[in-house]
């Protein structure tokens, strides 16, 4: 019966999915199957609402942080700090490089913002003007953005996917920092080797990049509104608690919106609740967005995804899957069991939130809690994007016009699993001979 109501679930998803609904309804649906069928097993509702709170209760600190994730990146866009970021890294322009260019640029720009979404709107949807300017095939332009925002969106001390896997497995923010950088290096490495070749490839052969001059119209560029992201890169390497760099950071960009941008304070308090919009047609989809009222859909999927996991804890509900994955795990070690679940989860599920929360339940058992972090990060967080009917993936390519085939050379995406999967083979391998000599 167990499975039946899993299956019953998927369906509602995929449904909403393939209907264009938003996936809150198909989670609100499925937080009253879930609660039905734990009537039905013998619970009380008052258990059932115990154990409901009990789940949310795990993830209520990252309701704050996503109160000051919403107020940073509308503050990052009217203080002038996103597009000085842009104005200053668009001179780095040479056709041949451009590919590998536009993966790096992405991914600084990502780990500053902490947002895949964002960076895609923002340096993802300049980087390929500039290379339908350039000629540069598209293929390949997306797949280095994509590649680009999930590199950073990944490790981001500000990232909500880092600190939703750092909230559900308790484990320091910052040590998951540190284990992530060291299992991305090699992965980073061929990945602008990919890259690269690709520019000498497919390079377009033009220097034209018009168009970049919309910010300096629009903002007074200089070296002070870069501020508030060296103050996040500092704090951070100086291991502050993230909600006080974000604070820091929000009080700076809030004093260089008001001094330099002249923006008044109406204004810009208006702006961290719904947002920065600028008066500039051509420039609004590139700039637009951020605010309270931005996080307001994700927090509601914590928030339902959380019941889920209170729920699952107590009824058992996904014993027999744990099952499956445990002797799974014994085969193809305990991050290739995570890594073939977060595939399926993410499959039902369609979007990363709540495919990092499914795969954090059915795999918590495999490993010590540091160890699951680190499994989590390379495997739910950056398979997600490549499933053609992930909101993580299609969004992105959306915001920035490219075809979804760019999902086959988003190749980081790839090669970090491919390359912790032969390392977690080779190890397990390596112990079985050890061990019988």
């Amino acid at each position: 019966m167990d499975l039946i109501i899993i299956i019953i679930f998927c369906a509602i998803l995929l449904t909403c999915v393939i209907i264009k609904i938003s996936i809150v309804y198909a989670m609100l649906a499925g937080l009253i199957l879930f609660l039905i069928y734990g009537k039905k097993k013998g619970f009380t509702w008052k258990e059932l609402y115990k154990m409901s709170l009990s789940g949310v209760k795990k993830t209520k600190g990252m309701l704050l942080i996503f109160l000051l994730i919403g107020m940073l990146t509308a503050l990052w866009r009217g203080s002038g700090t996103i597009p000085a970021i842009i104005y200053y890294s668009s001179n780095l322009i040479y056709p041949s490089s451009f590919i590998l260019i536009a993966f790096i640029l992405n991914a600084i720009v990502s780990i500053l913002t902490g947002t895949s979404f964002g960076t895609a709107a923002t340096m993802g949807v300049i980087c390929m003007t500039i290379a339908n300017t350039m000629e540069i095939n598209q293929v390949w332009i997306g797949g280095a953005i994509v590649s680009g925002i999930f590199f950073g969106d990944r490790c981001s001390p500000v990232s909500t996917s880092a600190l939703l896997v750092s909230t559900l497995t308790e484990t320091n923010l910052f040590n998951n920092i540190k284990n992530m950088i060291y299992t991305s290096m090699i992965p980073f490495i061929i990945t602008c080797v990919i890259y690269l070749f690709a520019g000498i490839f497919y390079g377009g052969g033009t220097n034209d990049v018009a168009g970049l001059d919309l910010f300096s119209k629009a903002f007074v560029i200089n070296p002070l509104c870069l501020l508030p992201a060296l103050t996040i890169l500092i704090l951070s390497f100086c291991r502050v608690n993230v909600k006080w760099t974000m604070l820091i950071s929000i009080f700076i960009s809030f004093i260089i919106t008001l001094v330099v941008q002249k923006i008044n304070i109406y204004e810009i308090i208006s702006m961290m609740f719904i947002g920065y919009n600028t008066i500039f047609s051509d420039l609004a989809p590139m700039i637009d967005g951020g605010g309270v009222i931005s996080m307001i859909r994700v927090a509601i999927i914590v928030c339902i995804a959380s019941c889920y996991s209170g729920i699952f804890e107590e009824t058992n509900i996904l014993k027999f899957a744990k099952d499956i994955i445990e002797n799974l795990s014994k085969k193809i070690s305990p991050y290739g069991a995570t890594l073939v679940t977060s595939m399926f989860t993410g499959a039902i599920s369609c979007n990363q939130t709540l495919a990092i929360m499914l795969t954090h339940q059915l795999c918590i058992d495999l490993e010590d809690n540091e160890k699951c972090a680190i499994n989590l990060e390379d495997s739910a967080v950056i398979t997600s994007p490549l499933i053609p009917w992930s909101i993580a993936g299609a969004v992105p390519l959306a915001t920035i016009g490219a075809p979804m085939i760019s999902l086959i050379s988003a190749s980081f995406l790839y090669v970090l699993p491919t390359c912790r999967l032969v390392a977690a083979l080779f190890f397990k391998s390596r112990f079985k001979i050890t061990e019988k000599e």
